[in-house]
Formats: structure tokens, sequence, C-alpha cells
């Protein structure tokens, strides 16, 4: 018999969800964001919750709402091999070559790093993060125990802690708002800046890939129907989605306060330390160090888990437990390069992903206006991808960014592409490779793709 769930049953499913979004880059990217955006941080704010929460909220619509098990199942819509590649990429960006590894690596630099002589730090991060992902990878076992792990117990716990911060910040001030310096990039265009600031939290990337976790936990709990699935997958995205973006805002409002002290800093988790120290003294440290492995450690469980359960299905002939063993190993590794590193190298690799889950989410919400036709989807990816590969090219290390080809590459998108320079040089691509596809249906009389 269908299940009918109750309000409850979406507020823990919308904590499980908002638990798995909410993780290394959701603390520290905010934060950051404020100090760099100084008296713009409204404008800043708007942009960066454009993509922070409003493009993983049509994340999940697209996965709800096309009625997908997962990434892999939307992107056939383009072709197999597409994406079958596209979602190997994906969940390695947001799984053992990024995100996880970012996730050991904020715990330890916030929460542990303060308390250790310069001299230690290497040998006690290596020995942090190999708890931090046995941890990880001892809760990822048994995906069916994630809403009780994550959105009974663990994010409860993360959004009281984070509270009492957030609290103290707002009662006592370091600074005003209005009289906070702004940094030249957030002079004039600082909600395009704030915008495109919004792709290191990788939350777009991860709706997609959560998707496969709503779909299994719904159907966990006795939902059955996928048009009932659906409807309950916006339904708990939308709570999720209505936390992240009060958080974000408060997060943002405190970075720009704490430039009545102190001055703008590498990158968020060192303001956040310095804001929490101020108000509570060590006290503070160690109130964030909780605060941050909390936050880190369960979206980690929500990574692992959906990076093994798509593997699983993408690589059959192999056991679920293979691929949890193997994200949490290469993720340890790659923990150990340090933080700043790790946000420098994945940029190049984000502004190549983005455009292509962006348009991907988009084809996903706008199909039943083109009745799903393949060519649409194809046409709009292919014009994409070559803007995306330009928009990666120039976030790339200046060793590959400085070689002639590259550089003649990108003189041609600065002159022929708008928003290039804001690095979002794919939206006229996208725009005609989207026209293209309308047009050839009409020519070529294209067959509806079933779904």
């Amino acid at each position: 018999m269908e299940k009918k769930l109750q309000f409850k049953d979406y507020l823990f499913v919308g904590s499980m969800l908002f638990g798995l979004f909410f993780g290394a880059g959701n603390l520290i990217f905010p934060v950051h964001m404020g100090q760099l955006a100084g008296g713009n941080v409204f404008s800043a704010n708007l942009g960066f919750l454009v993509t922070g929460i409003g493009l993983p909220f049509l994340g999940v619509l697209a996965i709800g709402l096309s009625r997908s098990s997962g990434l892999y199942d939307l992107a056939c819509r383009i072709n197999k091999t597409y994406a079958k590649i596209f979602t190997i990429l994906l969940y390695l960006v947001i799984g053992p070559f990024f995100a996880l590894p970012r996730l050991a690596t904020t715990s330890f630099e916030i929460g542990l790093a303060p308390f250790l002589a310069k001299e230690q730090i290497t040998l006690a991060l290596a020995g942090f993060s190999i708890l931090f992902f046995v941890a990880a990878w001892a809760l990822s076992r048994k995906p069916t125990k994630l809403l009780n792990y994550v959105g009974k117990f663990l994010n409860p716990l993360f959004l009281l802690l984070l509270g009492i911060l957030i609290l103290l910040a707002f009662l006592n001030p370091i600074g005003a708002i209005g009289a906070a310096p702004i940094h030249a990039d957030y002079t004039n265009h600082a909600f395009l800046t704030g915008f495109t600031e919004g792709y290191n939290t990788l939350d777009a990337l991860a709706s997609l890939a959560f998707g496969i976790i709503i779909v299994t936990t719904l159907k966990d709990m006795g939902v059955k129907k996928p048009s009932t699935i659906a409807i309950d997958t916006v339904k708990s995205g939308f709570v999720s989605i209505l936390l992240m973006g009060i958080i974000y805002t408060l997060l943002a409002l405190m970075g720009t306060m704490s430039l009545g002290k102190f001055a703008i800093s590498a990158n968020g988790g060192i303001a956040l330390a310095e804001i929490a120290r101020h108000y509570l003294g060590t006290g503070g440290s160690i109130l964030l160090a909780f605060i941050v492995i909390i936050a880190c450690l369960k979206t980690a469980i929500g990574l692992i888990t959906a990076f093994s359960e798509t593997f699983v299905t993408l690589f059959p002939q192999q056991k679920y437990t293979t691929f949890v063993t193997g994200a949490s190993l290469l993720a340890c590794l790659f923990a150990n390069i340090g933080l700043t590193k790790i946000i420098e190298f994945s940029t190049p690799v984000l502004m190549f992903t983005y455009p292509l889950a962006i348009t991907l989410i988009l084809l996903a919400l706008l199909g039943p206006l083109f009745k799903q036709r393949a060519s649409v989807y194809r046409l709009t990816t292919y014009f994409t991808l070559f803007a995306a590969v330009i928009d990666g090219l120039n976030a790339a290390p200046a060793i590959l960014k400085n070689l002639a080809p590259v550089q003649s590459l990108l003189h041609f998108a600065a002159a022929y592409l708008p928003f290039f320079k804001l690095g979002m040089g794919w939206i006229l691509p996208a725009v005609i490779g989207f026209s293209a596809g309308l047009i050839w249906t009409v020519i070529k009389k294209t067959p509806v793709k079933n779904t």
C-alpha cells in the first residue's frame, strides 16, 4: 500500500537533504564572500543564492519532475556514452577528487589546526584525515540508515551549535555592514561575482548527485508511485533549500561585519576561526571545531553513499562496499594537499562542469515544452560543451593557461562571447544550441523521446 508522508516526514527528509548539502564549502565560501563584498554584500549574496540555493533546488526539481532515478538516467536523454562520461566526471569532482578531500581538510584547518604548532600540522592532518574517513566509511556502509544518521541526529546537532555562533555575532556585531570596504572584484559586478562564487559550494552538482539518495530514501519509507515520489522530492527539497538560504545570508553578513576588526582572510575558514575566538576565546575555537567536523562528516557520508550507489549502477560487477572503500581511501590521500590547494585545483574543473550541469537541469525542467526530444538535449549540450572547455581553460593554472593555442582561444572568447570575463561565456552558446535544437525538430520532424 502506498504510504502518504506526513509533515514531520518532509521535515526529516528535508533535514537529511540539507545535512548532505551543507558541508565545507557551505560554511567557508559565504563568509569569505561577505568579507570581499563588504558594503555590496546584499547584491553579492543575492547572486550567491541563485547558484547556491536556486540551482540546487532546480536540480532537485529536475530529478523529481523528470521521474529520473539519478544523474545517469537523466543524462541518457543526450546519449548513453555522454551520460556515462559526464556522470563519472561529476561524481569524481564531488567525490574523492575535490569535495570529499575538502571536507576533511576544512574540518582540520578550522577545527584542530589553531591548537597545533606549525611543525605538527602535516603529521596531524594525515592522522586526522585517516580518522575522519574511517568514520565516514563506517557510516556509509548502510545507506538505509542515512535518514537516521543525518536527518534525525547529526543535522539538528549541527544547527544548534551553529545557531549559537550566529546569535552571538548578531547580538554584538564586530562592525557595521554599510561601512565595510569593498574589494575590487565586487565594486561593479557584485551580483555576477557572487553568482560565480556560488559555484564553489558544488551544490548544483550535488543536487544531481543526491537525487539517487532522495529517491531511495522515499522508497524505503514506503513511497512507491513515481508521481508521488516526484512530488515528495520537491516538497523535501524546498525544506532544505529554505534552511540553506537563511544560513548562507547570515554567514555572508557575519563575514562583512568581521571587517570591523579583522582583515580579509585567505579563505573563509580562517575568518570563521577569528570570529569564533573573538566571541568565546578558546571556547569559541572548540565550538567551531564541533560545528565544522559535524557539518563535514554528514556531507561526507552522503557523498560517499551517492558516489557508491551510482558507481554500482554503472559497474554492476563490483560491490557497493568496494566503491565505499575506494572513495574513502582516495579522498583521504588527496586531503593532505591542503585546503587552499584543493580550492585552486578544483576551480577549472568546476568552471567546466557547472555549465553542463546547469543546462541539463534546465533541459529536464523545460522538457515538456519540446516533448523531451533528444535533438534539443544534444545540440544544447554540444554547444555548451565547447564554451565550458574555454571557461575551464580560462580558470586553469598559468602553466596551461599561458600556452599559445590556449591564449588564442581565450582571446577569441573574450571578443565574441558575452559574459566570458565573468565566467559565464557558456550562456550564449547554450541559447544558440537550444534554439538550433528546436529548429532541427521542426525541419526533421524528430520523433518524441519516450521517458
